[in-house]
């Protein structure tokens, strides 16, 4: 780990991974994919180390309909001791359906533009926080950890790039709410090294690096090179990432797959980070969910694993 003068640890953090492709990852694919796939998708990545998989969605149905089963879904999971199974809530009737999921942690979704806001969830940002007011507090009364999901953390497609005070403010309203961590969100791929250094000096400083992560969409092929850059600089240990490459964003033009979590795997333990994530496994759980999807997946480690018959080849 090669550390800058931001950041002087004794040890260097563990590796988080936060597995989001059956929610974020799925929840932008043109058809409907079956329960089954989804089952069998979750209960694939239990056995990668993974820390923590967000499985579902309780928004409204008509809102995502590729997430209408996740009652379903999050009732037929074979859950493996030691992962979070968290999932997508927007109010108070979505964590009503959260706890009879037996959910272990909700997120919560906000972002730093009022127009994408808008777009997204039919509100502004102070609207959205206001919002989410009584379900956090609710479901910290029932002893339900708490995430906040910050989108647009660098870029918006409607308002260009954001400056890094926006994002800390946001930040410091949703702690404000009792939020156990936050994910900032490159939502429609646009940073570079550049600019998740910006944002980090403005928003470390105030808020303990244990607290952040980050989450990635690579557009511009700069996902892995960002995850690195947070990571031997700043030391940031956290990250969101799917299976495969999956994902996107409905609500923000142009904006391609989540960065691969075989991909960022790979990418840190080459460099010397602690992961406990199999990249093999990953890359297997991929293959299956590419396989019902009907179509090939954009991470670089599934693509090598299609030129050799098994993944042993190229270690």
């Amino acid at each position: 780990m090669v550390l800058s003068h931001r950041q002087e640890p004794h040890v260097p953090p563990p590796i988080r991974i936060t597995e989001v492709g059956p929610r974020d990852g799925l929840q932008n694919e043109p058809g409907i994919v079956s329960t089954e796939t989804k089952i069998a998708f979750v209960n694939a990545l239990s056995q990668c180390g993974v820390a923590e998989i967000e499985v579902g969605s309780f928004v409204s149905p008509s809102a995502i309909p590729q997430l209408a089963d996740s009652d379903e879904v999050f009732q037929r999971i074979e859950r493996r001791p030691g992962v979070i199974y968290s999932a997508l809530v927007p109010n108070e009737r979505g964590l009503e359906r959260a706890r009879a999921a037996a959910v272990d942690k909700i997120a919560v979704f906000t972002a730093t533009s009022d127009t994408f806001n808008q777009r997204n969830i039919h509100c502004t940002v102070r609207e959205s926080i206001g919002r989410f007011r009584p379900v956090v507090s609710q479901a910290r009364q029932t002893g339900m950890a708490v995430r906040g999901y910050v989108s647009t953390a660098t870029h918006c497609p409607f308002e260009g790039p954001i400056p890094p005070s926006r994002v800390a403010q946001v930040m410091r309203d949703l702690l404000d709410l009792g939020l156990e961590d936050i994910s900032l969100g490159d939502t429609i791929g646009r940073a570079t090294p550049s600019d998740i250094r910006r944002l980090l000096d403005e928003v470390t400083p105030h808020i303990g690096h244990a607290r952040v992560s980050l989450h990635f969409h690579d557009t511009y092929g700069m996902a892995v090179a960002n995850v690195l850059t947070a990571w031997t600089e700043y030391g940031i240990g956290s990250f969101d990432t799917s299976a495969g490459g999956l994902g996107g964003c409905p609500y923000a033009p142009g904006a391609s797959g989540n960065v691969a979590t075989e991909d960022v795997v790979y990418a840190l333990r080459a460099s010397g980070a602690f992961v406990e994530v199999d990249e093999r496994l990953v890359v297997n759980a991929a293959q299956q969910v590419g396989a019902a999807l009907n179509r090939p997946l954009t991470s670089r480690l599934s693509s090598v694993y299609h030129r050799h018959t098994t993944y042993e080849a190229v270690r």
